[in-house]
Formats: C-alpha cells, sequence, structure tokens
C-alpha cells in the first residue's frame, strides 16, 4: 500500500512537471530578471549559449514536429533521425544551454551561483520528466525503443550519429518558425524584460 502510494505520487509530480513545463520555468526566470546585472565579460558567451541553444532546439523541432508541444506524454513514432541520432532528448539540452545564456547575457551579484542554480533546476526538472516519457515510449516501442536506449544517451549527446533507418524529412523552414514561434517570442520578452530591468531599475 505504501509502495502504492509512493508509485501514484511519483506519477503526479512527474505528470504535473511534463503538462507545465513550458510554465514551471516562470520562476526562474524572473529570478534571473530581478538580479540582472550584465557584465561585459560575459555578454558574448552568454548570446552564443542562447543561439547554439535556439539552433539545437530548431533543428531538433525541424524533425519532431508540434508533437513537442504536446501535453500527453507519447509520440505517434519514434523519431531518431536528426539530431535525435546524436542525443535522446535534444530539445531539452537545447533548453538548457538557452537559458544559460539568458543568465551569462542577463549578469547577477554571483553568475555562477546563478548559473549552477538554473541548471539544477532543469536537471531536476527533465529528470522527472525524461523518466516518465521513457515508461510511455518503452511501452509503445518495445525493443526498438530499448534499442535506441542503449546506442544513444538521454542528455550527453554522441560524438558521431547513431545509424537509424528513420529516414524521416525535416519541417520546411516556414512551417519551422510557425511550430518553433512561441520560443521566440518567449526569449525575446525575457530579453526585453531584462533591458527594462538594467536601464530602469526600480
Amino acid at each position: 500500500m505504501i509502495k502504492s502510494w509512493k508509485d501514484s505520487s511519483s506519477m503526479e509530480i512527474r505528470n504535473f512537471f511534463f503538462k507545465n513545463r513550458s510554465f514551471t520555468p516562470i520562476p526562474i526566470a524572473l529570478t534571473i530578471i530581478y538580479f540582472a546585472q550584465p557584465e561585459n565579460d560575459h555578454v558574448l558567451l552568454g548570446a552564443l549559449f542562447l543561439l547554439i541553444g535556439e539552433l539545437t532546439r530548431m533543428w531538433s523541432v525541424s524533425y519532431a514536429g508540434g508533437e513537442t508541444r504536446t501535453t500527453k506524454v507519447g509520440a505517434p513514432s519514434l523519431c531518431t533521425a536528426g539530431p535525435y541520432g546524436y542525443v535522446r532528448n535534444p530539445i531539452y539540452v537545447g533548453n538548457m544551454l538557452m537559458y544559460i545564456g539568458i543568465v551569462l547575457l542577463a549578469g547577477s551579484p554571483n553568475p555562477l551561483l546563478m548559473a549552477l542554480t538554473t541548471l539544477a533546476f532543469f536537471v531536476m526538472q527533465y529528470s522527472l520528466i525524461v523518466s516518465l516519457e521513457e515508461e510511455k515510449l518503452s511501452d509503445l516501442f518495445g525493443d526498438e525503443y530499448s534499442e535506441y536506449q542503449k546506442n544513444v544517451r538521454a542528455i550527453l549527446p554522441r560524438f558521431t550519429r547513431w545509424k537509424t533507418n528513420d529516414n524521416r524529412k525535416p519541417l520546411s523552414f516556414m512551417k519551422l518558425i510557425k511550430t518553433e514561434k512561441r520560443t521566440l517570442q518567449n526569449v525575446a520578452f525575457i530579453l526585453t524584460l531584462i533591458y527594462i530591468r538594467i536601464n530602469y531599475p526600480f
């Protein structure tokens, strides 16, 4: 009975983070904005992290499509093409790179602490989400997903792309921009708030 309760609680927590993964980083974003204190030494590095993170996201979304924004765990097919041949969760990798970039761009009294806090939050969140997703994908795709897990890591990319039979084509540029529009808007909004916070302190 105790084990059943723990399993149920774990499922509820993981489902919460999965369904609300677009909103759970808001407290982190607000903290970054509040403590914004840019340093010239970190601005270029931050911009580089942000750019690499967004390009990683766009590359990933071009293969996975709009299903990446679903609130229902699962997938119509197992995507192993493009960046998914290097790492199983390239969108989450991209998100972490982007937020580290935003931390460095914004600056703070203690940039290292802010970066580590941000990274720790995303590691915690994505650990919960990935464990939930992998249970579902294992149920849906069985041995095919097990083979994928054996050859491609969850977060740390391979040096060479895993050979796969997934020959899907990426989205066209216009469809990709339409699919990724909300993320681009969110980044622009956060950067605007950082600019306002720095130039019009309150």
